[in-house]
């Protein structure tokens, strides 16, 4: 399903701009959707963040604005407030403007914050759904995230909130007939695995961490909730020895 919403809002270049916000899935090229790309290569302008592979970014027209907007943890490089206006900015200029986010755009990528200032300004806008990293991630393992009898549930969960707590229901999570989908959940790790394990989980219940996922610098590391942890660490540390 595409969403669009269109508005008759005019810059002074007299075009209506538009604004897509569109999913770049999880990294590798081929896995964007048609739609995605065809925007892309149209595109006046685009702004992306951090998690967009070069991969994606390399397919961007040469006379194309780029914008980096990109976050992690801790570091931002432009505010919430600051990329709404700067999209606001672009489409007014009358300008076709692509916002690009790794994954999907509706799962954790603020998505509802961008089309609130969009839809006040009066911005026509559409979403372009992607692929997700869970399923890209899934997908690349050879896991699938539901299995009939064993998982009947799929849960996609944010490690840290907007104020990098991990406060979860961890009741409601530590229950078997589930899969567990934690975005960035590695600085989480500990936490994670400390409270499932304190609310009902076993010592022993596998865990898949993937790092990279879809890309040819993927790393995968199958372990335990107690294991995972120095598993980890250790991996880290074989990298750089």
């Amino acid at each position: 399903m595409l969403v669009t919403h269109q508005n008759s809002d005019v810059g002074h270049s007299g075009k209506s701009g538009e604004v897509a916000l569109v999913g770049a899935g999880p990294g590798a090229a081929d896995l964007l959707t048609l739609r995605a790309l065809n925007l892309i290569q149209q595109a006046d302008a685009v702004v992306y963040d951090r998690l967009v592979s070069t991969e994606v970014l390399a397919l961007i027209p040469a006379d194309c604005q780029r914008f980096d907007v990109g976050k992690s943890r801790g570091q931002h490089s432009c505010s919430q407030a600051q990329i709404g206006a700067l999209l606001l900015k672009l489409a007014r200029q009358g300008l076709r403007v692509v916002r690009l986010k790794g994954g999907d755009p509706a799962i954790f990528g603020r998505l509802a914050e961008e089309l609130d200032v969009l839809s006040k300004a009066g911005v026509s806008w559409q979403i372009v759904p992607g692929i997700s990293a869970a399923s890209g991630c899934a997908a690349s393992s050879g896991i699938p995230l539901t299995e009939r009898g064993v998982a009947q549930q799929l849960r996609f969960i944010s490690a840290v909130d907007k104020d990098c707590n991990t406060g979860q229901d961890w009741a409601s999570l530590a229950k078997p007939g589930q899969t567990l989908v934690f975005y960035m959940g590695l600085r989480a790790l500990e936490e994670i695995c400390k409270q499932l394990i304190a609310h009902g989980l076993a010592a022993d219940w596998p865990l898949l961490l993937v790092e990279n996922g879809s890309r040819p610098e993927q790393r995968c590391l199958l372990s335990t909730l107690s294991a995972a942890l120095v598993d980890a660490q250790n991996m880290v540390s074989r990298m750089y020895a």
